[in-house]
Protein backbone atom coordinates (compact mmCIF):
# COMPACT_ATOMS: atom_id res chain seq x y z
CA UNK A 1 0.00 0.00 0.00
CA UNK A 2 1.42 3.07 -1.35
CA UNK A 3 2.60 5.09 2.10
CA UNK A 4 2.21 2.19 4.25
CA UNK A 5 4.91 2.14 7.32
CA UNK A 6 7.37 -0.94 6.67
CA UNK A 7 9.41 -2.41 9.53
CA UNK A 8 12.23 -1.26 8.54
CA UNK A 9 11.72 1.96 8.44
CA UNK A 10 10.68 1.98 12.41
CA UNK A 11 13.36 2.95 15.24
CA UNK A 12 13.74 1.01 18.24
CA UNK A 13 11.78 2.38 21.00
CA UNK A 14 14.19 4.23 23.09
CA UNK A 15 13.41 5.76 27.51
CA UNK A 16 11.76 9.10 27.28
CA UNK A 17 10.45 11.17 30.36
CA UNK A 18 8.98 9.71 32.91
CA UNK A 19 6.56 12.32 34.55
CA UNK A 20 5.88 12.60 38.55
CA UNK A 21 3.63 10.10 40.03
CA UNK A 22 -0.30 10.28 39.84
CA UNK A 23 -2.18 10.77 42.74
CA UNK A 24 -4.82 8.69 44.23
CA UNK A 25 -7.41 9.82 46.45
CA UNK A 26 -7.04 9.34 50.04
CA UNK A 27 -10.04 7.08 50.33
CA UNK A 28 -9.07 4.56 48.08
CA UNK A 29 -8.18 0.92 49.42
CA UNK A 30 -4.14 0.19 48.45
CA UNK A 31 -3.09 -3.17 48.41
CA UNK A 32 -0.51 -3.49 50.98
CA UNK A 33 2.78 -4.09 48.95
CA UNK A 34 2.01 -0.34 48.18
CA UNK A 35 5.95 1.21 48.35
CA UNK A 36 7.17 -1.69 49.57
CA UNK A 37 10.41 -3.67 48.40
CA UNK A 38 7.93 -6.58 47.64
CA UNK A 39 4.57 -7.80 48.74
CA UNK A 40 3.82 -10.46 51.46
CA UNK A 41 3.80 -13.84 50.24
CA UNK A 42 0.54 -15.51 49.67
CA UNK A 43 -0.47 -18.02 51.18
CA UNK A 44 -3.94 -18.88 50.57
CA UNK A 45 -5.40 -20.92 48.38
CA UNK A 46 -5.71 -21.26 44.71
CA UNK A 47 -9.13 -22.20 44.82
CA UNK A 48 -11.61 -18.80 45.57
CA UNK A 49 -14.31 -18.57 47.92
CA UNK A 50 -17.64 -17.58 46.29
CA UNK A 51 -17.05 -14.17 47.67
CA UNK A 52 -13.81 -13.73 46.57
CA UNK A 53 -15.22 -14.56 43.24
CA UNK A 54 -17.98 -12.22 42.98
CA UNK A 55 -15.57 -9.64 43.69
CA UNK A 56 -13.18 -10.63 41.44
CA UNK A 57 -15.97 -10.39 38.87
CA UNK A 58 -16.67 -6.21 39.70
CA UNK A 59 -12.95 -5.78 39.53
CA UNK A 60 -12.09 -7.72 35.96
CA UNK A 61 -15.11 -6.47 34.37
CA UNK A 62 -13.58 -2.54 35.51
CA UNK A 63 -10.12 -3.66 34.83
CA UNK A 64 -11.47 -4.66 31.38
CA UNK A 65 -13.66 -1.14 30.78
CA UNK A 66 -10.10 0.51 31.42
CA UNK A 67 -8.15 -1.45 29.06
CA UNK A 68 -10.98 -0.66 26.15
CA UNK A 69 -10.83 2.78 26.99
CA UNK A 70 -6.60 3.22 26.82
CA UNK A 71 -6.99 1.26 24.25
CA UNK A 72 -9.15 3.27 22.14
CA UNK A 73 -7.06 6.43 22.24
CA UNK A 74 -3.98 4.51 21.12
CA UNK A 75 -3.77 6.53 18.44
CA UNK A 76 -0.90 8.57 16.85
CA UNK A 77 0.60 11.59 18.02
CA UNK A 78 -0.72 10.40 21.18
CA UNK A 79 2.03 10.20 24.55
CA UNK A 80 2.07 6.58 26.49
CA UNK A 81 2.40 8.89 29.96
CA UNK A 82 -1.17 10.35 28.46
CA UNK A 83 -2.39 6.91 28.09
CA UNK A 84 -1.19 6.34 31.36
CA UNK A 85 -3.43 9.27 32.99
CA UNK A 86 -6.46 7.97 31.16
CA UNK A 87 -6.10 4.66 32.65
CA UNK A 88 -5.04 6.30 36.13
CA UNK A 89 -8.47 8.42 36.01
CA UNK A 90 -10.41 5.80 34.95
CA UNK A 91 -9.79 3.18 37.50
CA UNK A 92 -9.44 6.17 40.53
CA UNK A 93 -12.99 7.69 39.46
CA UNK A 94 -14.49 4.43 39.64
CA UNK A 95 -13.14 3.86 43.00
CA UNK A 96 -10.57 1.77 42.14
CA UNK A 97 -6.37 1.57 42.72
CA UNK A 98 -4.35 0.91 39.90
CA UNK A 99 -2.15 -2.32 40.91
CA UNK A 100 0.92 -1.58 39.04
CA UNK A 101 1.25 2.16 40.49
CA UNK A 102 3.91 1.29 43.28
CA UNK A 103 4.25 -2.51 43.04
CA UNK A 104 7.83 -3.49 43.68
CA UNK A 105 8.63 0.26 43.19
CA UNK A 106 7.17 0.46 39.26
CA UNK A 107 6.18 4.04 38.71
CA UNK A 108 3.06 4.10 36.81
CA UNK A 109 -0.74 3.03 36.57
CA UNK A 110 -0.40 0.77 33.78
CA UNK A 111 2.27 -0.91 31.48
CA UNK A 112 2.62 0.75 27.91
CA UNK A 113 4.92 -1.44 26.12
CA UNK A 114 5.28 -0.36 22.18
CA UNK A 115 6.56 -2.82 19.11
CA UNK A 116 9.66 -4.87 20.17
CA UNK A 117 8.75 -4.30 23.78
CA UNK A 118 7.92 -7.51 25.23
CA UNK A 119 5.98 -6.15 28.92
CA UNK A 120 6.46 -3.51 31.37
CA UNK A 121 7.13 -0.64 29.42
CA UNK A 122 6.84 2.37 31.48
CA UNK A 123 4.57 5.35 30.16
CA UNK A 124 6.82 8.31 29.66
CA UNK A 125 6.88 11.16 27.31
CA UNK A 126 7.33 8.87 24.04
CA UNK A 127 4.96 9.67 21.45
CA UNK A 128 3.44 6.92 19.81
CA UNK A 129 4.01 6.91 15.91
CA UNK A 130 2.26 5.54 12.78
CA UNK A 131 2.55 2.02 12.20
CA UNK A 132 3.04 1.52 16.10
CA UNK A 133 1.54 -1.32 17.86
CA UNK A 134 1.26 -0.93 21.86
CA UNK A 135 -0.21 -3.01 24.77
CA UNK A 136 -1.57 -1.59 27.38
CA UNK A 137 -1.49 -3.86 30.45
CA UNK A 138 -3.76 -2.18 33.43
CA UNK A 139 -5.07 -4.00 36.85
CA UNK A 140 -7.75 -2.74 38.75
CA UNK A 141 -7.62 -3.46 42.84
CA UNK A 142 -11.17 -3.23 44.12
CA UNK A 143 -12.58 -4.16 47.35
CA UNK A 144 -9.47 -6.25 48.32
CA UNK A 145 -9.49 -8.24 44.68
CA UNK A 146 -7.56 -7.70 41.47
CA UNK A 147 -8.43 -8.16 38.25
CA UNK A 148 -5.59 -8.12 35.89
CA UNK A 149 -5.69 -7.55 31.42
CA UNK A 150 -4.17 -6.71 28.51
CA UNK A 151 -4.56 -5.93 24.84
CA UNK A 152 -2.25 -5.09 21.92
CA UNK A 153 -3.77 -2.47 19.67
CA UNK A 154 -2.81 -0.98 16.60
CA UNK A 155 -1.64 3.00 16.05
CA UNK A 156 -2.67 3.90 12.53
CA UNK A 157 -1.64 1.82 9.49
CA UNK A 158 0.17 -0.80 10.95
CA UNK A 159 2.26 -2.74 8.48
CA UNK A 160 0.78 -6.89 7.52
CA UNK A 161 3.07 -8.62 9.46
CA UNK A 162 2.88 -6.79 12.61
CA UNK A 163 -1.14 -6.95 12.04
CA UNK A 164 -0.81 -10.84 11.99
CA UNK A 165 0.93 -11.09 14.79
CA UNK A 166 -0.95 -9.18 16.87
CA UNK A 167 -4.15 -11.54 15.37
CA UNK A 168 -2.63 -14.87 16.27
CA UNK A 169 -1.34 -13.67 19.75
CA UNK A 170 -5.40 -13.23 20.37
CA UNK A 171 -6.06 -16.63 18.67
CA UNK A 172 -3.16 -17.90 21.62
CA UNK A 173 -5.12 -16.67 24.03
CA UNK A 174 -8.46 -18.04 22.89
CA UNK A 175 -7.10 -21.18 22.24
CA UNK A 176 -5.63 -21.53 25.79
CA UNK A 177 -8.89 -20.28 27.37
CA UNK A 178 -10.52 -23.23 25.66
CA UNK A 179 -8.37 -25.81 26.79
CA UNK A 180 -8.63 -24.70 30.42
CA UNK A 181 -10.65 -27.77 32.03
CA UNK A 182 -10.90 -28.76 35.51
CA UNK A 183 -8.93 -32.41 35.73
CA UNK A 184 -6.45 -31.29 33.25
CA UNK A 185 -2.60 -29.83 33.91
CA UNK A 186 -1.74 -26.47 33.74
CA UNK A 187 0.89 -26.94 31.33
CA UNK A 188 -1.81 -27.82 28.81
CA UNK A 189 -2.37 -24.26 28.32
CA UNK A 190 1.51 -23.98 27.12
CA UNK A 191 0.66 -26.42 25.02
CA UNK A 192 -1.58 -25.02 23.18
CA UNK A 193 -0.26 -21.79 22.79
CA UNK A 194 3.06 -22.89 21.32
CA UNK A 195 1.39 -25.28 18.71
CA UNK A 196 -0.14 -22.76 17.39
CA UNK A 197 2.54 -20.10 17.60
CA UNK A 198 4.89 -22.81 15.67
CA UNK A 199 2.92 -22.65 12.61
CA UNK A 200 4.17 -19.24 11.76
CA UNK A 201 7.71 -19.47 13.00
CA UNK A 202 6.98 -17.30 16.64
CA UNK A 203 9.15 -17.16 19.71
CA UNK A 204 7.13 -17.52 22.67
CA UNK A 205 8.55 -15.95 25.77
CA UNK A 206 9.37 -18.07 28.78
CA UNK A 207 10.20 -16.23 31.37
CA UNK A 208 7.41 -14.41 32.01
CA UNK A 209 4.33 -16.04 32.78
CA UNK A 210 0.58 -15.99 33.96
CA UNK A 211 -0.13 -16.21 37.16
CA UNK A 212 -2.75 -17.19 40.50
CA UNK A 213 -4.70 -13.87 41.10
CA UNK A 214 -6.90 -12.79 43.81
CA UNK A 215 -6.17 -10.82 47.21
CA UNK A 216 -3.27 -11.24 45.86
CA UNK A 217 -1.38 -9.59 42.38
CA UNK A 218 0.37 -12.30 41.96
CA UNK A 219 -0.30 -15.70 43.98
CA UNK A 220 2.60 -18.12 43.29
CA UNK A 221 0.74 -20.14 40.74
CA UNK A 222 2.77 -20.06 37.70
CA UNK A 223 1.19 -20.25 34.01
CA UNK A 224 3.73 -21.23 31.40
CA UNK A 225 2.79 -19.99 27.79
CA UNK A 226 5.82 -22.92 26.30
CA UNK A 227 5.11 -26.50 26.06
CA UNK A 228 6.54 -27.50 29.34
CA UNK A 229 7.16 -31.21 31.46
CA UNK A 230 6.98 -28.30 34.60
CA UNK A 231 3.84 -26.86 36.29
CA UNK A 232 1.81 -29.55 36.25
CA UNK A 233 -0.60 -28.61 38.56
CA UNK A 234 -4.26 -30.32 38.29
CA UNK A 235 -7.13 -27.03 37.25
CA UNK A 236 -9.54 -27.41 39.96
CA UNK A 237 -12.71 -25.54 39.76
CA UNK A 238 -12.60 -22.53 41.76
CA UNK A 239 -9.12 -21.55 40.68
CA UNK A 240 -8.08 -18.02 39.01
CA UNK A 241 -5.11 -17.13 37.20
CA UNK A 242 -4.54 -15.20 34.19
CA UNK A 243 -3.57 -16.00 30.88
CA UNK A 244 -1.22 -13.12 29.13
CA UNK A 245 1.01 -15.26 26.10
CA UNK A 246 3.48 -12.71 24.45
CA UNK A 247 4.75 -14.06 20.97
CA UNK A 248 7.67 -12.10 18.69
CA UNK A 249 8.52 -12.23 15.46
CA UNK A 250 12.00 -13.13 16.39
CA UNK A 251 13.90 -15.33 19.23
CA UNK A 252 11.81 -15.89 22.49
CA UNK A 253 15.25 -14.20 24.35
CA UNK A 254 14.87 -10.95 25.75
CA UNK A 255 16.98 -8.03 27.16
CA UNK A 256 16.18 -5.57 30.10
CA UNK A 257 16.53 -1.99 30.07
CA UNK A 258 18.77 -0.25 33.17
CA UNK A 259 14.71 0.84 34.72
CA UNK A 260 15.11 -3.07 35.50
CA UNK A 261 11.15 -3.25 34.22
CA UNK A 262 11.35 -2.65 30.34
CA UNK A 263 11.37 -6.06 28.80
CA UNK A 264 12.45 -6.04 24.62
CA UNK A 265 13.11 -8.77 22.86
CA UNK A 266 16.61 -9.09 22.01
CA UNK A 267 16.83 -9.12 18.65
CA UNK A 268 14.25 -5.75 18.68
CA UNK A 269 11.59 -7.36 16.15
CA UNK A 270 8.42 -6.64 17.33
CA UNK A 271 6.00 -8.36 20.12
CA UNK A 272 2.39 -8.61 20.81
CA UNK A 273 0.18 -9.88 23.84
CA UNK A 274 -3.08 -10.46 24.82
CA UNK A 275 -4.28 -11.11 29.24
CA UNK A 276 -7.41 -12.40 30.63
CA UNK A 277 -8.17 -13.09 34.35
CA UNK A 278 -9.72 -16.50 34.37
CA UNK A 279 -12.11 -18.34 36.92
CA UNK A 280 -11.83 -21.98 36.07
CA UNK A 281 -15.82 -23.59 36.21
CA UNK A 282 -17.07 -27.17 36.14
CA UNK A 283 -17.73 -26.85 32.08
CA UNK A 284 -14.22 -24.91 31.55
CA UNK A 285 -13.32 -21.19 32.41
CA UNK A 286 -15.01 -18.19 32.44
CA UNK A 287 -13.20 -14.85 31.55
CA UNK A 288 -13.30 -12.30 34.29
CA UNK A 289 -12.20 -9.81 32.19
CA UNK A 290 -14.68 -9.13 29.72
CA UNK A 291 -16.25 -4.99 29.73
Amino acid sequence: MHGETTLADVSPVAPAVISARRAVPAAIERPEYVDQAAPTPFTGSEVKDAETIAKMRVAGRLAAQARELVGSHVTPGITTDELDRIGHEFLCDHGAYPSTLGYRGFPKSLCSSVNEVICHGIPDSRVVEDGDIVNIDITAYLDGVHGDTNATFLAGDVDEESRLLVERTKECLDRAIKAVKPGRRVNIIGRVIEAYAKRFGYGVVRDFTGHGIGTSFHSGLVIPHFDSDHHAEEIQVGMTFTIEPMLNLGTHEWTMWDDDWTVVTRDLKRSAQFEHTLLVTPNGAEVLTHP
